[in-house]
């Protein structure tokens, strides 16, 4: 009998590494998919879509960059369409908390006419770790947009969870998932988290959104990418997202990791001591 196999879309993504890892564990087929994968899905080559997608049954999809940004819309409706086409029957959507431009694209898979989860997150906690933050930490001084609230940071891994049980657990199927962490928290008082792990004074560097994006287009950031942190920090982090769910214990019957436990979870702390060590 041949085996169902389940796709992941961003596959050496935060999310998309560990729910192979998650999947694989419980004896599923995956495929994994990227730009750099042996059978290659890139967001901008459409042609390469149908191929990647062929024999799938259910699908994991990370948009890149971000779904906030314009043209998330329009590639959801396509990939939908190439979706059907090839025979898939169940979407899982990772989104983005408080983006508009997301909630236009989580529509299209919501009103496909495919089974759906949308798996609608906060701010990764391994965004300090695994991101461009990483960089500033381990250089002593994170420096950011300022932020105009306070955030519920949740664990990738808890996100992890949550998609892998939306795939394999049907009476999940065509909810949206709001997943957050246990407990608001303020970058700083992440930075001092950190700075007491390491031993170490981190600083938090709080700058206007302006000067930070003309610093970042000097470095060479591109224009999408200014335009979405812009979009991230100005109007995201503007306190509509202020709040916690319970979406991690209806799903996983097990509260949401909070932000201590993330930090004594990490492996190594090598990522945030290289720039230390030079």
């Amino acid at each position: 009998m041949k085996r169902e196999v389940i796709a992941v879309i961003g596959a050496q993504g935060k999310t998309g590494a560990r729910v192979i890892n998650k999947l694989s564990a419980l004896g599923l087929s995956t495929r994994g998919l990227s730009r750099h994968s042996d059978v290659v899905f890139d967001w901008t080559e459409l042609g390469t879509w149908a191929s990647a997608l062929s024999g799938v049954k259910a699908v994991y999809v990370t948009y890149y960059p971000d779904l906030a940004v314009p043209q998330a819309q329009e590639d959801m409706v396509a990939f939908v369409e190439v979706a059907k086409q090839v025979g898939i029957e169940h979407v899982v959507l990772l989104s983005g908390r408080g983006e508009e431009g997301a909630l236009r694209a989580e529509q299209v898979v919501m009103q496909s006419g495919l089974q759906w989860n949308v798996v609608r997150a906060s701010w990764f906690m391994q965004n300090f770790s695994e991101s461009f933050m990483a960089q500033g930490i381990a250089a002593g001084d994170l420096v950011l947009p300022k932020p105009n609230a306070k955030e519920p940071f949740i664990d990738v891994e808890d996100i992890a969870d949550v998609v892998a049980a939306a795939l394999t657990q049907p009476h999940l199927q065509n909810r949206l998932l709001e997943v957050t962490g246990p407990e608001l928290l303020s970058f700083d008082h992440c930075v001092e988290k950190i700075s007491n792990i390491l031993g170490r004074k981190i600083h938090f560097t709080p700058v206007p959104v302006e000067a930070y994006l003309s610093g970042a287009k000097q470095q060479g950031l591109p224009d999408e990418m200014a335009w979405l942190i812009n979009e991230l920090f100005v109007n995201v982090l503007d306190g509509r997202n202020a709040s916690t769910t319970d979406t991690v214990m209806q799903v996983l019957d097990r509260p949401a990791r909070n932000f201590d436990q993330y930090l004594a979870d990490l492996a190594s702390l090598s990522m945030w001591r290289e720039q230390q060590e030079r």
